[in-house]
């Protein structure tokens, strides 16, 4: 990662304004604490690079039962460099604390989001549209 990059940019990526603009509607306060205090202070703690926060992060959101903010820090995690298999593996580290559904769930959950990374055979469409998540 960058080192002058924020965190909340490496972990949404592409994604990043239309996230901050669904926070924001949702409550503009509640936008702002999210932003500055858990990405832009909690995130800036040196201890831990964002790779292993966003591990971390996938692994609370499956005890949580978190799909959509899941899928975020899946992607955030790959963002920081993470590898599919490191994210798997924080996942399948689920089961024995959170139990075989809350793991399956998260499974999914990646599993959507690497879906649409797969390329069709040439001429052939996979009738997937490019979903959002949050």
């Amino acid at each position: 990662m960058n080192e002058s990059m924020k965190a909340r940019t490496v972990i949404f990526g592409t994604q990043e304004d239309r996230i901050q603009r669904r926070l924001d509607a949702l409550d503009p306060d509640l936008g702002r604490y999210i932003r500055d205090f858990a990405y832009d202070t909690v995130y800036d703690r040196p201890a831990l690079d964002l790779k292993t926060k966003e591990l971390i992060a996938c692994a609370l959101l499956v005890s949580l039962g978190s799909p959509p903010e899941l899928r975020t820090h899946i992607r955030g995690a790959l963002n920081a460099g993470a590898a599919e298999a490191e994210v798997r593996d924080a996942l399948m580290l689920c089961v024995p604390y959170l139990g075989f559904p809350r793991a399956v769930a998260g499974f999914e959950v990646l599993r959507q989001h690497l879906e649409p990374r797969e390329k069709p055979a040439p001429g052939q469409g996979t009738g997937l549209q490019d979903s959002e998540d949050q």
